[in-house]
């Protein structure tokens, strides 16, 4: 797997310029493998979080019908763990040092992620937004935690690390959110994440915000992502760019810095993906 760390957009472009001929080999091969398919189709691979070789899944859902959406697909048959689920395995591992027996918090319960680290942490704790229905922190008939990102109920540096995947696009002041799991957190802990990234801007594109009414405001045309728990689907406000890692530090980390990576054996396509990692 092919890794770089970057702090800020200067770093990008310089990592743009370098990088361009190897983008250009990249969107070969992916066109190639999509080539000749206008349905669900496999892509053979390694997956890191089964442990041996398997075939992906693939489709054009989610996509422009035309070109695979990777970022959401190549589905390993074994885990149910996508491109960027799979990818956050692998990186967390080697990047966070992260131990079976360290408490870790993960920012969804009812998924394929959730019971796949539940095998590997033995203080690994999940939880889903429920809304005002149940009591911050408490359960409901399914044994489902509610936490609300941007107020959670645990004390003060609780956890050795935190794993959050595309949720805080979901919160109108997501820098809320970044305050509670840098008060969460463990002195030098670790918090990985992903979020939609637009690594072509330097600043946040807000597309929608929480009006003085309470009633949301749409700069943009409104987008729903799909939400394991609401059918309706959650409501996107923020696609990010580089001055979300600032904002994250002035949130309470020591660093903060994105991983841009690839690899075809393990199947982490998409010309680049990002991950995201802070220490506080």
């Amino acid at each position: 797997m092919i890794i770089h760390r970057l702090r800020n957009f200067d770093d990008y472009r310089r990592h743009v310029a370098r990088m361009e001929s190897i983008y250009s080999e990249r969107r070969r091969l992916e066109r190639d493998l999509q080539k000749n398919h206008s349905r669900a189709f496999d892509v053979p691979g390694f997956s890191y979080a089964a442990g041996k070789p398997v075939k992906f899944r693939a489709d054009f859902a989610y996509s422009n019908g035309t070109d695979v959406n990777w970022r959401e697909w190549l589905v390993c048959p074994v885990t149910g763990l996508n491109n960027r689920l799979r990818a956050a395995v692998h990186l967390a591992d080697s990047e966070l040092g992260l131990l079976p027996s360290d408490s870790v918090y993960l920012t969804e319960q009812v998924t394929a992620l959730y019971r796949y680290l539940g095998q590997r942490f033995a203080n690994l704790v999940g939880s889903e937004y429920l809304g005002e229905q149940v009591s911050r922190g408490e359960t409901d008939s399914r044994g489902v935690r509610n936490e609300d990102l941007t107020r959670l109920s645990f004390p003060d540096e609780s956890f050795d690390g935190l794993l959050s995947f595309d949720c805080f696009e979901h919160m109108p002041d997501f820098v809320a959110g970044m305050r509670e799991v840098a008060r969460v957190l463990k002195r030098g802990g670790c918090m990985m994440w992903t979020v939609p990234f637009r690594a072509d801007l330097e600043r946040n594109l807000v597309r929608a915000s929480l009006g003085a009414d309470g009633e949301f405001v749409h700069h943009e045309p409104p987008e729903y992502h799909g939400d394991p728990i609401n059918a309706a689907g959650c409501l996107c406000f923020t696609h990010f760019g580089w001055e979300m890692l600032a904002q994250v530090k002035e949130a309470g980390f020591n660093d903060a810095y994105a991983l841009a990576y690839w690899s075809d054996i393990f199947g982490y396509l998409g010309v680049e993906q990002f991950v995201f990692v802070a220490v506080k």
